[in-house]
């Protein structure tokens, strides 16, 4: 009997592994799917305007990547109130619109021959805005969108989309702006977030508006009430203060790297483009074990244990030889580091959504973005002024081994509280 019963059970298994969530759920999902692979296309697009079509300096280059998406985290910060009593479907249509339009600005001003390198940075700095919003109002729409036991399916699925796009558009982008040049990119990237609207448009799920009490509170509470969640929080705030110091260490790295493999190591282009592209195909992996692993070892094991993993790679960057072996030194390393982190991320933004109260969930997730993107732009800082006054590889090795620190930070068992939807919720706050 029990031979028998191992079959039906796996393809019962099988069949709930790749249930449908909803039409509503797939709309959105193919809306992400097409801003995040114009995103991808049009990665680095506007620095490289700036260099080719601009001819802006150094220094102007490294402004628009470091200024821009930290100004745009600032305006962000009082934006997620508004976000916050409002409903969400409309507020992502207008802040695709809104990309669409500050991306579109782009090709156009340089059709009429008056693109300038202020305009640039301005459009950075909306765009950076627009996404921590963006990112906000959706993470609130999907948790009105999907039961709390469809969450993980979910995030697993957009985080499978991200790393996918990241994957194939960069080396298509590369092609693209070689072909036609930088600004047909941030073209292509621009439409992006039209069709993105467009998608989002065609959700037809009932979305309730905010309730008084909700809407008050979102008012008195203002843009800190994110941080005052997630430092209120015992699991969130390990959670986040880790998060900070291992996206600001691994996106510290990337520079370094570049000029490590590029101008010390001589590896051609086509080599480094490679050598970034090819592990991000690793993150389909790890999205789509999330849910199975999460129900066989349990939440807690699953954050601790990928958490800590994709931390120890690091290391190997700074040991990276000339030549294939270094190359395949490279994909190895990053491949690793962006398994678990795919594996980790969607357990990481379930846990996220089912700890923060309906009325709470733009404010703490612009909280983190925010927080996210202040750690990179200073541990990026700090590592290009360690790689000046030493040397690349000593910079990657400094990393490799402060990030061997952070796994300290992840919380234990008793501080990850189980699903507590509206037990800190004030009645009538609109959650759910």
């Amino acid at each position: 009997m029990r031979r028998h019963r191992r079959p039906v059970v796996r393809r019962v298994r099988s069949v709930v592994a790749r249930r449908s969530l909803g039409r509503p759920f797939g709309r959105l999902w193919a809306a992400y799917a097409v801003s995040a692979y114009g995103s991808g296309l049009g990665f680095g697009a506007l620095p490289l305007t700036a260099v080719l079509v601009v001819h802006a300096s150094p220094a102007q280059v490294s402004a628009l990547s470091a200024v821009g998406p930290a100004v745009g985290a600032l305006i962000a910060v009082p934006l997620a109130p508004w976000v916050e009593r409002r409903r969400k479907r409309p507020v992502m249509i207008g802040l695709d619109l809104c990309r669409f339009a500050a991306m579109a600005s782009v090709p156009v001003a340089h059709a009429a021959g008056r693109l300038g390198f202020a305009q640039l940075l301005v459009v950075s700095a909306v765009v950076a805005a627009a996404k921590i919003a963006f990112n906000a109002a959706s993470g609130a729409f999907l948790k009105t969108l999907l039961p709390p036991r469809d969450l993980l399916v979910a995030n697993a699925r957009l985080e499978s989309t991200n790393w996918s796009s990241i994957a194939v558009g960069p080396p298509l982008g590369g092609a693209a702006t070689g072909a036609f040049g930088p600004v047909a990119t941030v073209l292509a990237d621009a439409v992006s977030y039209l069709l993105s609207a467009l998608g989002i448009t065609a959700v037809r799920a009932r979305e309730e508006p905010p309730r008084e009490a909700g809407a008050a509170r979102a008012g008195t509470g203002g843009a800190l009430d994110g941080w005052r969640h997630l430092l209120a929080h015992p699991g969130l705030r390990a959670l986040w203060l880790n998060n900070m110091l291992v996206a600001g260490l691994i996106m510290a790295t990337e520079p370094l790297l570049a000029v490590l493999l590029l101008r010390d190591l001589g590896f051609p282009p086509w080599q480094y483009g490679l050598a970034f592209a090819a592990p991000c195909l690793g993150g389909l992996v790890g999205s789509r074990l999330a849910r199975r692993v999460v129900a066989r070892y349990g939440r807690h094991r699953v954050l601790r244990t990928a958490g800590t993993l994709r931390a120890v790679w690091l290391i190997g960057l700074a040991l990276t030889p000339p030549g294939t072996a270094g190359l395949v030194t490279v994909i190895a390393v990053e491949l690793a580091i962006i398994v678990h982190m795919s594996l980790y991320t969607p357990v990481l933004a379930t846990y996220r959504l089912e700890q923060t109260p309906q009325h709470r969930v733009a404010r703490t997730l612009t909280a983190w973005s925010t927080g996210q993107q202040t750690a990179i732009a200073v541990l990026t800082a700090l590592a290009g002024l360690l790689a000046d006054a030493t040397s690349p590889r000593t910079a990657l090795t400094v990393a490799g081994l402060l990030i061997l620190a952070t796994p300290l930070l992840l919380p234990r068992r008793e501080s990850l509280a189980p699903a507590a939807e509206e037990a800190t919720a004030p009645a009538g706050s609109g959650a759910g």
